[in-house]
């Protein structure tokens, strides 16, 4: 069976190029969230195999948000997708709980190297 993937990010083209990079590595993506409280709400009810989680959103960012999915399933694996001089916010999201996180604009390998990185 395909992992599956819940893609959080506030921007619907990102969301659009992250979904087609993991559908065609075989991926299946069961939801997408445009803030930080519908991915919390997301997590709860798909329980993915993986979250790609954007730094900045509307509601609660990304970072709250690995916060709230990590104290409902210490075992979650979530990718941070943040853009060129967030690197500050990236160590925070690793301490929230983060697995692992790519830097926006990203190359499909990349992206596809950190999730293999993360779902180990």
């Amino acid at each position: 069976m395909a992992p599956t993937v819940l893609i959080c990010d506030d921007a619907i083209f990102m969301r659009t190029m992250v979904g087609d990079i993991l559908t065609q590595a075989g991926f299946e993506i069961v939801g997408e969230a445009e803030t930080g409280v519908q991915a919390v709400e997301k997590y709860k009810l798909l329980r993915p195999d993986l979250v790609t989680m954007d730094i900045v959103m509307p509601d609660m960012g990304g970072i709250d948000a690995v916060r709230a999915i990590t104290k409902l399933d210490p075992n979650a694996k979530v990718l941070m997708c943040s853009a060129m001089g967030q690197q500050s916010l990236v160590v925070e999201a690793i301490q929230a709980g983060a697995k692992d996180f790519v830097v926006k604009p990203f190359q499909p390998s990349r992206v596809l190297e950190a999730v293999q990185r993360v779902l180990g």
